[in-house]
Formats: C-alpha cells, sequence, structure tokens
C-alpha cells in the first residue's frame, strides 16, 4: 500500500523559508516520479514542482528560483526547500508520486497523493 506523509507546513512571515518533507512507503520510491501540488482556498490545484526518477526537475515560473525540490532515495524522502516566501505562496502543498509518462504538472497524472500539509505566508 502507497503511502505519502507530508511534514513541514507553517507559518512565516514574507521572505521567510520553510522545508516540506514526504515520507514515502509502500513502493519503489526511485522508480517513480514525485510532484509537488499546492492548492489555495477557490482555485484549482497546481503544480509546483517535479522531479523525474533520473534526477531531472520542472519548477513552475512562479517558484524558479526560489524553490528547490530535491530527493532522498536512501530515506525514500521528497522535499521541497522554499526560500523568500510570498503571501501568494500560501496553500495547502501535497506530495504527488506516480509513473509519469506525459506532463509533470499534471495533477491527473499521479495515483497517490498524501494528505497535505498547510504553508501560510503573512505579509
Amino acid at each position: 500500500q502507497v503511502q505519502l506523509v507530508e511534514s513541514g507546513g507553517g507559518s512565516v512571515q514574507a521572505g521567510g523559508s520553510l522545508r516540506l518533507s514526504c515520507a514515502a512507503s509502500g513502493y519503489t520510491f526511485s522508480s517513480r516520479c514525485m510532484a509537488w501540488f499546492r492548492q489555495a482556498p477557490g482555485k484549482e490545484r497546481e503544480g509546483v514542482a517535479a522531479v523525474r526518477s533520473d534526477g531531472s526537475t520542472w519548477y513552475a515560473d512562479s517558484v524558479k528560483g526560489r524553490f528547490t525540490i530535491s530527493k532522498d532515495n536512501a530515506k525514500n524522502t521528497l522535499y521541497l526547500q522554499m526560500n523568500s516566501l510570498k503571501p501568494e505562496d500560501t496553500a495547502m502543498y501535497y506530495c504527488a508520486a506516480g509513473m509519469v509518462a506525459g506532463s509533470l504538472m499534471s495533477a491527473g497524472n499521479y495515483p497517490y497523493w498524501g494528505q497535505g500539509t498547510q504553508v501560510t505566508v503573512s505579509s
């Protein structure tokens, strides 16, 4: 049974940093694409960053240069380092995993999801 458990969310002031973690179990961690999505109230879920099994990464334009996605295959853990946070980054952040052949930023391509962790950035 695949399980994804996010942690690390919280409340910070604009300009601050947070590191999200996603602990994975129940599948071969290194073989799957993994991604971070976020969803703000009243908005659609959007892709933030993704990493393929070969280590190649993708970022949404809105977070390029501020967020870094990484994974530790030995620990079966995905990370999202978020720096220079802005109020518009406020959202529930979700970890996702799957064998993605198409777009890394299409939520429908990921069958496995965590429960989410809240990030709130105040101005």
